[in-house]
């Protein structure tokens, strides 16, 4: 299938230069070469994956079910977010219960992952950002309020532009095209997110001014029918 057809020749890149920087009498422009390819191939496997992963959630495949504790997600990416940006000052904000949703925890990892990586790629070293997980009742129709679970990614940097806000989640948008080539970023990380709230049922949006913006996912609770009805116990199964 395409899958196969798309990852197997990276794979292969790859390995072989893999395999090739193990020879100990290459000459200096010969490593730089090779290294070159293999940072490049592995460039292009992530973005082949994101690819995947849009196509399948365009296709509605269905996500994997389970109950996903948000704040110990939470607490595990932003951890990897300090290893891979120690130059920023990584927050975390929790309730001291923890927030449960019905979803996929690896889908819903991704997201928080992306919303992390996006604020470490277009802020400057030194730039705070302050990952927070809770709850948030809000109207709706016929009075009755609406429970929410809710991660927000803030970051006292540079901000965007509201011209560039509108489009940041469509595919293959980059607020710094600069930054983003400096980093590798695809332009695909929020689109990949929104994509993964939409299948959730929830909302995702920014809000951005000089020194202040966030991100912000809301996701639905369950209500008391859907915690003790049948879906809720076959998830925690």
């Amino acid at each position: 299938n395409m899958s196969h057809e798309l990852r197997t020749p990276l794979a292969s890149i790859r390995g072989y230069s893999e395999l090739s920087l193990r020879d100990p009498q290459l000459s200096e422009t010969t490593e730089s070469a090779l290294s070159r390819i293999q940072a490049q191939s592995l460039r292009m496997t992530r973005l082949v994956e994101d690819l995947l992963l849009l196509a399948r959630l365009d296709e509605g495949q269905e996500l994997v079910y389970g109950v996903v504790d948000l704040t110990q997600l939470a607490v595990e990416a932003l951890g990897d977010a300090q290893v891979a940006g120690p130059e920023h000052v990584w927050l975390l904000e929790v309730d001291e219960e923890p927030v449960t949703v019905p979803g996929d925890s690896a889908r819903l990892q991704q997201v928080v992952v992306n919303m992390l990586a996006n604020a470490r790629t277009h802020t400057p070293a030194g730039t705070e950002v302050t990952l927070s997980v809770g709850r948030e009742s809000s109207p709706a129709e016929g009075g009755r309020a609406t429970d929410s679970a809710v991660i927000r990614v803030h970051d006292n940097g540079p901000g965007i532009e509201p011209a560039i806000a509108d489009e940041l989640f469509e595919r293959f948008s980059r607020a710094d095209r600069s930054r983003a080539r400096q980093t590798g970023g695809t332009g695909l990380g929020l689109s990949i997110a929104r994509a993964i709230v939409h299948a959730h049922h929830g909302e995702i949006s920014v809000e951005s001014r000089p020194g202040d913006t966030t991100f912000t996912v809301r996701l639905p609770l369950p209500t008391h029918a859907d915690r003790t009805g049948p879906a809720a116990r076959a998830a925690a199964q």
